[in-house]
């Protein structure tokens, strides 16, 4: 899994892929048209074309992506087109998508409210 999604694929994306790692706190907001990998703390809003968020991965702000995984802590609102929600995420705030895929185990304390469009809502079973 070099680049923290499911698939071991890197993200599609329209623009280049940033990496902010482990020990990188950020205190404002990011905003780009390429694709973020996360595995650092943000204390602002994200938007971007496409965000991964790793496991020890935090944002206390908003998020705005066309896709977005997350398998961290995120405090805010999050809106994509396409979600997935790993097993270690932890989500505590609104989620507004086309598309979302929930993984047994993660932890959601909002409400979900699917955009118009051909979305779906799948549960998915944790490997175990």
């Amino acid at each position: 899994m070099a680049w923290g999604g499911k698939s071991g694929e890197a993200p599609a994306g329209k623009g280049a892929l940033s990496f902010i790692g482990g020990e990188v706190t950020i205190a404002g907001n990011l905003s780009g048209t390429g694709d973020l990998h996360l595995d650092g703390a943000v204390e602002g809003d994200i938007r971007c074309n496409s965000l991964i968020l790793g496991p020890g991965g935090r944002v206390k702000g908003n998020i705005a992506a066309e896709t977005a995984t997350l398998a961290g802590t995120v405090g805010g609102t999050v809106s994509a087109r396409t979600l997935v929600i790993e097993k270690s995420a932890k989500i505590n705030g609104d989620l507004s998508y086309e598309s979302v895929s929930i993984e047994t185990g993660a932890q959601v304390d909002g409400r979900l409210t699917q955009r118009g469009g051909e979305g779906q809502l799948k549960l998915v079973a944790g490997a175990e």
